[in-house]
């Protein structure tokens, strides 16, 4: 966790004020500010268009009884694109911009989900197997009590007449 961190509020803020400083040198400072508050605006107008059309997606799969899971994450990813897009910077303008690409946000969500799966298959699995772990030792100690007659196993078969 503390890589991603350091990654987040040191490594990243160092590489844009690095970047920001050489297309100043190129371009110049207004224009260079010009920029960045242009694509600010213009990501926080593309990402706000493309939230409400997947806000009425989210909407439409509830109203058919589907699970808009896909719309989730999607969403998700979107609230990304527009931190990065309001973030002052060339290198989070470019990350936010590639997440308001239908495509590449298709990617991401295929791939998310397919790691929400696998992360949910394990914690079933490993609940499973802790819970039966459990209740067979509660079996295992109570069968040992002296007395205890409740260990046995009776077979039989049953039929319910109303």
């Amino acid at each position: 966790m503390f890589r991603i961190l350091f990654v987040l509020f040191v490594i990243i803020p160092i590489i844009e004020i690095a970047v920001l400083m050489q297309v100043g040198a190129w371009l110049g400072a207004w224009p260079t500010i010009a920029i960045v508050v242009i694509t600010a605006w213009l990501g926080a107008k593309n990402v706000k268009q493309q939230g409400i059309a997947t806000l009425q997606s989210v909407q439409t799969k509830m109203a058919n009884g589907e699970a808009p899971s896909d719309e989730i994450v999607a969403g998700l990813l979107l609230l990304v694109a527009g931190v990065l897009l309001v973030t002052p910077g060339f290198v989070t303008d470019f990350f936010g911009l590639s997440l308001l690409i239908p495509q590449v946000r298709k990617t991401l969500i295929k791939a998310v989900q397919s790691q929400l799966t696998a992360a949910a298959v394990t914690q079933s699995q490993s609940f499973s197997f802790h819970h039966q772990t459990s209740f067979h030792q509660s079996e295992i100690e109570r069968d040992k009590q002296p007395g205890n007659n409740q260990g046995q196993t009776i077979e039989g078969e049953f039929e319910r007449k109303d």
